[in-house]
């Protein structure tokens, strides 16, 4: 019977076949373990930003970022059908409510998101790029586009690697003092800004060029405390409307002078605190603080060029917020609830140029709402706010009071996606203008689309 044993040529193939999948084996072993051990780099020896040669004398090769220029960006367009019973005033009567109107600086925008035409609107579309400049800066610039132009609505960059939880933001921004104030009109619960933030701040809240340090410590609880410095041009609390020469009261009524101040000349500081609720529920409380160290005004009431009222001074801002969340177990939104409520209080210490008095003016404002998930995606809002709890001036010795102005205002907003949203909201407000009571009605449609990649929010 023949064999069954390889022939010596046979197990020598076999033998260089093992020998070849064993190297084959161990490469493909080398090289995974190549990758799993591989290091993210330090921020002493970021990605991209080592240098090719680093020579003793002359100029080093290029420092690259490591990556090319591909921001991540977000088009955000706001459109918005009014109807209320007022002929489409109901902006102007908000901008003349008693104790709130006639201050008008020379620069500065104004244009808040409460006036509204009848009919079909088209509010600001938000255009904002947003990217990592390398391992120590992230840099944002957002872009409000209208039929009237475009602006820069923020454009800042913000440290990633400062010790300690400190971290420093610099450009034009909003102020961190509030709640409100640092949200854009895409992340508001309502079409309009809340009556307090309106009438005490204007429609884009504290909007400044400046420096902000935050620092977050190490604690078993949540909490921020941010400190800034701005240049000092918001119309309702640091208006810098001069140098400017004004005429004088009266026919032999010396010339009344505005004079410069430079910037930074208003400053803020913050702190948040956020205790330990659990997994489901959260709750935030603020304390914000603004000092202005040049604030002007110029009255003039029936535009013939010469102001009733000059007004240089300073200003100051206080105030309290307070945010709860609930996180429902069921999907989409549903039952979930979010409460949110603050208060502002503002004083102005002025001379009236031209004369001997002094005005000191007191105001404040507040507003609470709610927002619960009534089904998946569909959320029904309520709001209540007021202006002018506390409205007074004294001047000379005499005081004026004048009454508050409120509304009351109610939302129900459908989200079918993250990127779309419509809203149906009514309002029916009671503003006060010389001592007379001027309500309307007013009914509003919104559609906001979102394009592109948009970060998450903030708390």
């Amino acid at each position: 019977a023949p064999s069954s044993a390889a022939s010596p040529e046979e197990l020598q193939r076999r033998l260089e076949a093992l020998e070849k999948e064993q190297a084959a084996a161990r490469a493909a072993l080398e090289a995974l373990r190549a990758a799993t051990s591989r290091r993210e780099p330090g921020p002493v020896e970021p990605t991209g930003l080592v240098p090719k040669s680093l020579p003793l004398f002359g100029s080093s090769s290029e420092v690259s970022s490591g990556t090319s220029f591909n921001p991540s960006i977000s088009v955000i367009p706001d459109i918005v059908w009014s109807r209320d019973d007022v002929k489409g005033e109901a902006g102007e009567i908000l901008e003349e409510a008693d104790g709130f109107h006639g201050a008008h600086a020379e620069e500065g925008h104004d244009h808040g998101h409460g006036g509204l035409d009848q009919g079909f609107n088209l509010r600001e579309t938000e255009v904002a790029f947003t990217a990592a400049v390398d391992a120590y800066f992230d840099v944002q610039a957002l872009f409000a586009v209208s039929e009237e132009g475009i602006e820069a609505e923020e454009v800042f960059f913000q440290t990633r690697r400062l010790p300690w939880g400190l971290q420093l933001k610099g450009g034009k921004f909003l102020s961190g003092i509030g709640y409100a104030n640092a949200h854009h009109p895409h992340q508001w619960d309502f079409v309009d800004q809340n009556l307090a933030y309106e009438l005490l701040l204007g429609g884009h809240g504290l909007n400044e060029k400046g420096l902000q340090l935050t620092w977050v410590p190490r604690l078993p609880f949540y909490m921020k405390v941010g400190a800034e410095l701005l240049q000092g041009e918001n119309e309702k609390l640091a208006s810098d409307v001069g140098p400017e020469v004004l005429p004088g009261l009266g026919e032999e009524g010396a010339p009344r002078v505005l004079t410069a101040k430079s910037g930074p000349r208003l400053f803020t500081g913050f702190v948040k605190v956020g205790p330990d609720l659990g997994y489901s529920n959260a709750l935030q409380v603020g304390f914000s603080l603004a000092s202005s160290r040049r604030h002007q005004e110029v009255h003039d009431h029936d535009a013939d060029g010469i102001p009733e009222g000059v007004l240089d001074g300073t200003a100051t801002l206080w105030g309290v917020d307070a945010v709860y969340k609930y996180d429902s177990p069921r999907p989409w939104g549903a039952g979930d609830l979010v409460l949110q409520a603050e208060y502002l209080a503002r004083k102005r210490d002025l001379d009236v140029l031209g004369t001997t008095d002094t005005a000191v003016f007191r105001q404040d404002g507040a507003y609470l709402q709610a927002v619960y998930g009534l089904l998946p995606r569909l959320q029904l809002g309520a709001r209540w706010d007021v202006a002018g709890l506390t409205n007074e001036r004294v001047r000379g010795g005499a005081k004026t009071e004048y009454d508050s102005s409120s509304r009351f205002t109610a939302a129900l907003t459908f989200n079918p996606t993250e990127f779309s949203r419509v809203r149906a909201q009514y309002e029916n407000a009671s503003i006060r203008v010389d001592g007379e009571k001027e309500s309307w009605g007013r009914f509003l449609l919104q559609l906001q689309l979102s394009l592109g990649a948009h970060g998450a929010h903030s708390f």
